[in-house]
């Protein structure tokens, strides 16, 4: 990574103070709606990422039954690359981690959030004192993200997955569900 690649915070232009994200995937669809003022860099950049169709094509890397389904890293490893290094700021938790929230992943380190995020499959209170803010919940299709293929639970490496994107999921967790299109619903 050259010097003028580093990592940087980076506000998105301001969401709507409400509006709701449909997701058609390979188990059916779900939807998203987004409460700004829950969580506002977050709903930002959730609504950045839907409108640009960053979430298009992208498996659930990550389904842990009781616990949480994510995703959030491009089939294009260029895409993941470049968004990467546009972290946005933490916001407050004042909405907590419950059943259907959805909530952006973040490492311990601060401001490190950046497009990766996970619906809580239960609720995950705990979460709430670690900084998770969850930005929306499920309003419509809970039962589709339930149903989302948990076979490799953990096991896709991110660091592969960043590395070769789709095609190293492909080939090693074929059976992996995924996103067919985000986009804003009308």
């Amino acid at each position: 990574m050259s010097a003028e690649s580093t990592d940087e915070q980076t506000p998105d232009e301001q969401a709507p103070d409400q509006f709701t994200a449909l997701f058609t995937t390979s188990a059916g669809e779900f939807k998203i709606q987004v409460t700004r003022n829950w969580a506002p860099h977050g709903a930002d950049r959730f609504y950045a990422l839907v409108t640009q169709g960053y979430y298009d094509q992208q498996r659930f890397f990550r389904v842990v039954p009781g616990f949480v389904v994510q995703w959030g890293m491009s089939g294009d490893p260029e895409l993941t690359s470049e968004w990467q290094r546009k972290r946005i700021p933490d916001d407050e938790v004042s909405q907590s981690n419950t059943r259907g929230r959805v909530t952006f992943a973040a490492t311990s380190l601060p401001g490190s959030r950046t497009t990766q995020l996970f619906v809580n499959l239960s609720d995950n209170t705990n979460l709430d004192g670690m900084g998770f803010a969850p930005f929306g919940e499920v309003v419509e299709g809970m039962e589709i993200v339930d149903s989302i293929n948990a076979e490799y639970r953990e096991a896709p490496d991110q660091g592969e997955i960043g590395l070769r994107g789709n095609e190293y999921l492909n080939d090693h967790f074929p059976n992996l569900d995924h996103i067919i299109t985000a986009k804003i619903a009308d």
